[in-house]
């Protein structure tokens, strides 16, 4: 089995060959390269052959996917609320904000 899925920056995937667990965080389309954090906090990259070639899938986000970052303050996860994972910023939104 090879991927199908494209990258997409924020989307996590699985590698099922070696039983990884990652998130995309950068595409470089100049260099043909896709960054990567490792549900352990490890960087990684991958070039578009590797990419392609591999058995990753999309896969839901992990439940505590901020595990490796704990040293963290919730500030630093751009949250005012880490219970809610609201962004400051929507906080006072309601549904007229999102209705042309």
């Amino acid at each position: 089995m090879t991927t199908i899925t494209d990258p997409v920056i924020g989307r996590w995937y699985k590698d099922f060959e070696n039983n990884l667990t990652f998130k995309v965080v950068a595409i470089d389309t100049k260099d043909e390269a896709i960054g990567v954090q490792y549900a352990n906090g490890d960087l990684g990259e991958y070039d578009n052959d590797a990419w392609y070639a591999s058995t990753f899938d999309y896969i839901e986000d992990p439940e505590d996917w901020s595990a490796p970052f704990d040293d963290l303050e919730p500030d630093d996860l751009g949250y005012s609320d880490p219970d809610r994972h609201a962004r400051p910023d929507q906080e006072d939104l309601d549904i007229s904000n999102f209705l042309d």
